[in-house]
């Protein structure tokens, strides 16, 4: 709010995870909004489900476009139709074109034994909560049963949300290899192209690439963007998530 006090920008982006509309029963969404307009701008919000562009991972973000109520332009989301007929498998993204055995940030993470015997009873798209493991191998979880603990990719299908962070099996797992996925195979599922170079040590490269939004669809979006300011139309859709008057 800050920042648009002060620079006025022409319009600006601001992104969030799905969840940000439900926080404090849709208070703290409905504030984010309120506070938008009052600094000037007409809003854009939209929950992007980036399977549907064509990326190879069903992440879910709220992507708020905000224009200048003194311009007369209106952005537009643009139609997931026009990606409809792109091949959005994870099997795909990592292996064509197949990875170089010496390309950067493709370090392999160091199973464990008990680790590798779990991956070994699990299909791909399970995860440890789905699968009967043998007594020895069961997860001493009481309460809440995370779906994404141990679970394999489905090469058939976009991955699920790539994560930040964390531990306690909340890598991603390749389908057929009884291993977590590399920095480098978790890149390509947010479309970042193999010549970009992550820094740091390898957890961190983890964090820098599960908190990004996906490349290919952030392009959609300042695409259209670009496309609102230049007058030049495009197919497009409705918001999904309204705003009050």
């Amino acid at each position: 709010m800050k920042a648009l006090n002060i620079y006025h920008p022409k319009w600006f982006l601001a992104e969030n995870v799905g969840g940000i509309q439900s926080a404090n029963g849709g208070d703290t969404f409905r504030k984010i909004l309120n506070d938008l307009k009052a600094c000037g701008y007409r809003l854009y919000p939209n929950l992007y489900k980036f399977e549907e562009y064509g990326i190879p991972q069903a992440r879910h973000r709220v992507i708020i476009i905000g224009i200048r109520e003194d311009l007369p332009f209106v952005y537009k989301v643009p139609d997931p139709k026009a990606y409809a007929g792109l091949d959005n498998t994870c099997r795909t993204a990592i292996e064509c074109p197949p990875i170089s055995k010496d390309a950067p940030n493709n370090e392999l993470t160091k199973q464990s034994e008990m680790v590798v015997e779990r991956l070994k009873c699990i299909k791909p798209g399970h995860n440890a909560f789905d699968t009967e493991l043998p007594p020895e191998l069961a997860l001493n979880v009481k309460g809440a049963k995370i779906s994404q603990i141990y679970k394999r990719l489905d090469p058939t299908k976009p991955a699920y949300t790539v994560t930040g962070s964390g531990g306690g099996g909340t890598h991603i797992y390749h389908w057929s290899e009884n291993r977590a996925l590399t920095n480098r195979e978790r890149a390509r599922l947010q479309t970042f192209p193999d010549s970009f170079v992550f820094e740091g040590s390898k957890e961190k490269v983890r964090r820098q690439i599960g908190m990004a939004v996906p490349c290919n669809g952030a392009k959609v979006i300042f695409t259209a963007v670009l496309k609102t300011f230049a007058g030049i139309p495009y197919d497009s859709v409705p918001c999904n998530i309204e705003v009050e008057k």
